[in-house]
C-alpha cells in the first residue's frame, strides 16, 4: 500500500512538472479572430421584422474596381448555408477554377411560411400554421434584399439564386413564376411533392407564359424515393415539352446520394458551370 502511494505521488510530481514546464516554454500566441463576411441586420418592411442578411466578397474585392455576379443562397443564416456555399465560391477563387462572385446569404426564420407556396392540404395546413406565404418572401427578396446589396457593392447584374429542399422549391416557384428576377436558377433536391405536387403539375401552364429571355434552370435530385421523384419527372417532363430556346436548363440524377448529403456536391457542380472561367484564346 505503502509502494502504490509512493508511486502515485511520483506520477503526480512529474504530471505537475511536465505541466509546469509546458507553462513556462510553451510560446505567447497572439489571439484574432477569423472574418469571413460580413452580416448585417436588415430590417423589412414587406416582412414586418429585421432580417439576417450575410455577404461573402471575393479575396480581391477590395484592391480592384471590377463588378462581381451575385449568388443569393436561401437558409444563409451564419447556422444555415452560408459558410458551406461561400466556401465553395473561395475554393474556386483560391485554385482558378470559377470566376469570382459574391455570394449573398439570406437567412430563413420560418421556412414553411417563407418558402412554401399556399397548400389546401387540411393536414399540411394543420401541421404548419403559417405556411404558404413564399410570395411575400420572394417580395422581401427583389424589393429589399437585392437593391440593398446593389447599393452597397460593385454587382455586374448577373445574379443566380441556389437553395436546396424547400428551398428548393422556392427556387423552381421563383422561376416558374417570375423567371426574371434571376439569370440563373439552382433547386436541389426540391420539395416538389408540397401541396401534392400541384406545383410541378401547374408547370407547363406557367412555361407557356415565359418570354424568351435567356436563363438557367439546373435540377439534380438524389435516391429520395417516389414522392419527391414524381413530381420532379412532371416538371421536368413540362419543360421539354415547352421548350424554349434562351431557357437551357438539365435534371441530374445523384442515385449515389440522399437527401441529406446531396447539396455540397451538386452546389460545387453548379458553381462550375454557371462561374466557369472563361477559356483563353487559342486553347
Amino acid at each position: 500500500m505503502r509502494r502504490l502511494a509512493l508511486v502515485l505521488s511520483f506520477g503526480l510530481s512529474m504530471a505537475g512538472g511536465a505541466l509546469a514546464f509546458a507553462e513556462t516554454t510553451a510560446p505567447m500566441a497572439v489571439e484574432t479572430p477569423i472574418v469571413i463576411g460580413q452580416s448585417y441586420a436588415l430590417p423589412s418592411a414587406g416582412m414586418n421584422q429585421t432580417r439576417e442578411i450575410n455577404v461573402w466578397l471575393p479575396p480581391g474585392y477590395a484592391q480592384s474596381n471590377q463588378t462581381y455576379p451575385v449568388l443569393y443562397v436561401l437558409d444563409g443564416g451564419q447556422d444555415q448555408d452560408f459558410h458551406h456555399i461561400s466556401g465553395i465560391a473561395q475554393l474556386g477563387t483560391i485554385v482558378g477554377t470559377t470566376r469570382d462572385v459574391i455570394v449573398v446569404g439570406i437567412a430563413s426564420m420560418d421556412r414553411r411560411n417563407e418558402l412554401a407556396l399556399p397548400t389546401d392540404d387540411a393536414e399540411l395546413i394543420a401541421r404548419y400554421p403559417t405556411q404558404g406565404q413564399s410570395d411575400r418572401f420572394r417580395r422581401f427578396i427583389a424589393e429589399e434584399a437585392m437593391p440593398f446589396i446593389d447599393v452597397r457593392y460593385r454587382t455586374s447584374g448577373e445574379t443566380a439564386l441556389m437553395g436546396e429542399s424547400l428551398a428548393g422549391l422556392f427556387v423552381v416557384e421563383t422561376f416558374l413564376k417570375e423567371p426574371q428576377m434571376f439569370d440563373a436558377y439552382v433547386a436541389v433536391s426540391p420539395s416538389l411533392w408540397w401541396d401534392g405536387g400541384k406545383l410541378a403539375r401547374q408547370s407547363g401552364a406557367h412555361l407557356r407564359d415565359h418570354s424568351n429571355d435567356p436563363r438557367t434552370l439546373i435540377l439534380t435530385l438524389g435516391d429520395e424515393g417516389e414522392m419527391m421523384q414524381a413530381p420532379m419527372d412532371v416538371l421536368t417532363a413540362n419543360l421539354r415539352d415547352h421548350a424554349l430556346p434562351g431557357v437551357t436548363w438539365d435534371f441530374t440524377p445523384r442515385p449515389a446520394e440522399s437527401h441529406a448529403t446531396i447539396y455540397h456536391g451538386a452546389a460545387l457542380d453548379a458553381f462550375r458551370r454557371l462561374y466557369a472561367v472563361p477559356a483563353e484564346p487559342g486553347t
